[in-house]
């Protein structure tokens, strides 16, 4: 992992207010990057004695060894991207910048669009705002959307590559999809670097559906091992509108991402499975909150990880039911394989239940534990060597969720991403 010590506080050269308003674009945009530059300026560093950073090398992370990129960063490729024949549009993102659009006709004749937001947005509303969330409102470049509008259908995915090109750089990308009334869209995201880039990356995606929409979104991230990553996933379900998500995180130094739906809507459903695999000195950090407001609203969080040499997985969650939360159901689960002895995981699954008399179900189950013994022996009496055993099993606990991911063509790639690590697992352990 990168070794990125530092002293607490903000008091970054890099992370002025100066050089946020010289960010430029639009007066709302300028307008609420000043007024976070100012609470960044104001708000100390996050520590690990702060629930949601417990377990964490946070204290080893010091921004002043990062700086702004120059706009117009390198090229941006994407092996998912390149997978993914047929698709509604291809988005390019560098530092996060949009460097290129292309779309489909289909696309552009059902009312697709994608760009920099020119009027207002809704400002970022994470649940647990701290310092890291005020400075990516600080020093983001702009805000790209994907509206699809009312009624629309978009048979084909529409790919977004987010790739950091300059080295030494701290990004800060934005994403917004945004689905109108009754309409239907799959998005595909690669969070994306050179194997050797050394970079800090704030991302933060927001997934609105509108009321009766549907919208898919398909997240990976492979940033080299030496990428400090703080993403945020947002979802806002509106009213019977489905949100389902797959997600899977392969790469980083330090690769944090916390999953927030808050279903404020009657009827929002927030459907979210997610996998990841850690080798070397890796960490993976998950944190997810289920916010439960509207009535009759659905949540489901499916977490599966693999840890192996010294890589550390931790996932904290947490479901919450307000009062006005009727006939709600909401689940969470956490399963993580601990491949041999220098790996090692931290999982804490919560309930939090203000509305206790008008509940359809609501639970969470978490396990930790090496490949289960009965599973390989099972295989091994069947005249399968040890070393294949163990991979079929492996392969076989997180194949449920990539086999559900909708895009076809992702699925082979991320397959052969868990087969390359699987191979150094299985050869290191022997």
């Amino acid at each position: 992992m990168l070794p990125l010590l530092r002293d607490q506080g903000p008091a970054l050269s890099a992370f002025t207010a100066d050089r946020a308003a010289a960010l430029g674009g639009p007066g709302w945009l300028r307008a609420r990057r000043a007024e976070a530059a100012g609470r960044f300026e104001s708000t100390p560093m996050p520590t690990a004695a702060d629930e949601l950073w417990r377990y964490t090398p946070v204290a080893d992370l010091d921004l002043d060894r990062f700086a702004l990129p120059v706009a117009g960063g390198g090229g941006v490729t994407s092996a998912f991207a390149d997978a993914v024949t047929d698709r509604a549009g291809l988005v390019h993102i560098a530092d996060g910048r949009l460097v290129g659009v292309e779309l489909s006709p289909e696309a552009q004749a059902a009312g697709v669009t994608v760009g920099p937001a020119e009027e207002e947005t809704t400002p970022l509303d994470p649940a647990d705002p701290d310092a890291l969330t005020a400075l990516h409102e600080a020093f983001v470049p702009e805000m790209v959307v994907i509206r699809v509008p009312a009624n629309a259908v978009v048979d084909q995915p529409i790919v977004v590559v987010q790739a950091i090109t300059t080295e030494g750089a701290a990004v800060f990308p934005h994403v917004v999809v945004e689905t109108g009334e009754s309409s239907e869209v799959t998005i595909l995201d690669h969070w994306t670097s050179a194997a050797d880039t050394t970079a800090f990356a704030s991302p933060v995606v927001e997934l609105r559906a509108g009321d009766n929409s549907t919208l898919r979104y398909v997240g990976v991230q492979d940033f080299g091992e030496q990428v400090w990553s703080t993403g945020y996933l947002l979802a806002r379900p509106g009213r019977d509108a489905n949100t389902k998500v797959w997600l899977a995180a392969l790469g980083g130094g330090y690769a944090r991402l916390y999953v927030d739906a808050r279903l404020d809507a009657q009827g929002a459903n927030a459907d979210i499975a997610a996998v990841y695999f850690g080798e070397d000195d890796q960490t993976h950090d998950f944190r997810s909150l289920q916010n439960h407001v509207g009535s009759r609203s659905v949540s489901n969080f499916l977490l599966k990880g693999a840890v192996v040499d010294q890589a550390h997985g931790i996932y904290t969650g947490l479901i919450r039911v307000l009062e006005g939360a009727k006939a709600t159901e909401s689940f969470l689960t956490n399963r993580n394989l601990v491949l041999n002895d220098g790996a090692s995981v931290d999982s804490v699954p919560n309930l939090e239940i203000v509305n206790e008399n008008d509940i359809r179900s609501c639970g969470h189950a978490a396990a930790t534990g090496p490949v289960d013994e009965e599973h390989r022996f099972y295989l091994e009496s069947r005249g399968v060597p040890t070393d294949v055993a163990e991979r079929l099993i492996v392969f076989g606990f997180f194949d449920d969720v990539v086999s559900a991911m909708p895009i076809a063509g992702v699925r082979e790639p991320l397959r052969q991403a868990v087969a390359r690590k699987l191979t150094k697992a299985v050869t290191s352990n022997g």
